[in-house]
């Protein structure tokens, strides 16, 4: 229906004004059709209980695209940057009375409220705005300090593709089930792979960024050469680097049904473990998805089933004589660290 100029859709019971519906957010490919906005809103709408089930209940930084996604055009990492596209951590000025917002707390001390997805109108509502991917925390709103969600990140690096982390999730599995663990795994929309453990809310984010430490280099040990958990890029080769750094606080990752700002559109797609082998990313895209979650519904339905204890992952951590790893750069220097100095300008140092 369209009102005023504007496309009218229906999120959820709610009236959802759909402005300038025509613009062209992903321009077509050899393979894939042009997308325009009113086809990101709906996509969205398509997959209404996938993505409230990543993302309910869970402060969510916005990653918007107004303009589209075109070549050449850049992602600020600096907040406030209102660039071609942005992050967004804080909820968006004139937001609508049922978008509700969750406080988090930065690593600095700092704090923001930001978007809270409580229904699908929320949801589509981010959209229109221009967001594509959303970065939810691992915690809900009643208890924003403990996470409920270990997030274990299969990333290729130079040298190492989507089919390199498909065979490094296949010994993921096999270790979560000699955990206990049921993991959910998911392409990233890139050429990397996620994996999901729905864990009970009481530890910290140094405890959890501390299981997957764990969790990474058991997978090393079983995988050598092929996986490293060496957080400088000059030691890590052509190798499946497990990002640990991803459960440290303020940290997220794409959620399971988000647009990536990639030519085609690609999203990324929630998977049984039967079908990791014989998927690729270029399969899941916001044409194809909806179909599929059509006649599949949402491969993380059962997440919320059980909650893990990471006891088991923590033991195996303490019993490491390694330590902890390096944080991320912009993070202040943590209890128990290692110096965060690059090996190469250590050696040069000492040189000197």
């Amino acid at each position: 229906m369209v009102e005023d100029g504007a496309t009218m859709l229906d999120a959820g019971g709610r009236k959802l004004r759909v402005t300038s519906g025509d613009r062209v957010i992903f321009p077509a490919t050899d393979h894939t059709p042009e997308i325009s906005k009113t086809n990101v809103v709906e996509y969205f709408l398509a997959v209404e209980d996938g993505i409230l089930r990543a993302l309910r209940e869970r402060p969510t930084t916005l990653e918007r695209w107004p303009k589209g996604v075109y070549e050449g055009m850049t992602l600020s990492t600096r907040e406030g940057h209102k660039g071609e596209a942005f992050y967004q951590k804080r909820v968006p000025k004139g937001a609508p009375d049922y978008v509700q917002t969750a406080r988090i707390v930065f690593p600095s001390g700092r704090h923001a409220d930001e978007v809270c997805p409580t229904e699908i109108a929320v949801v589509g509502w981010c959209a229109q705005m221009g967001t594509l991917t959303f970065h939810p925390w691992p915690v809900r709103k009643a208890d924003a300090d403990h996470p409920d969600e270990l997030r274990l990140d299969l990333d290729p690096q130079s040298g190492t593709d989507f089919a390199d982390a498909q065979r490094v999730a296949g010994e993921a599995r096999n270790l979560l089930d000699e955990l206990g663990y049921r993991g959910f795994p998911k392409t990233s929309g890139g050429r990397g792979m996620h994996i999901y453990v729905r864990i009970e809310a009481r530890w910290t984010f140094t405890d959890v960024r501390h299981a997957a430490i764990a969790f990474g280099r058991e997978l090393e040990r079983r995988m050598p050469g092929e996986v490293t958990t060496k957080w400088w890029k000059e030691e890590r080769g052509e190798r499946v680097f497990i990002d640990y750094n991803q459960n440290a606080r303020d940290r997220t990752i794409a959620s399971p049904y988000s647009i990536r700002a990639k030519p085609g559109a690609p999203v990324s797609a929630p998977l049984l473990w039967e079908e990791v082998p014989d998927v690729a990313p270029e399969d899941f895209t916001v044409a194809t998805m909806p179909a599929r979650f059509a006649d599949v519904g949402d491969r993380f339905a059962e997440i919320d089933d059980v909650a893990h204890s990471l006891e088991p992952l923590l033991e195996m951590y303490d019993r490491d004589e390694e330590g902890d790893m390096p944080y991320p750069p912009d993070y202040p220097k943590m209890p128990g660290e290692p110096k965060r100095v690059q090996p190469s300008r250590a050696r040069d140092r000492e040189e000197e």
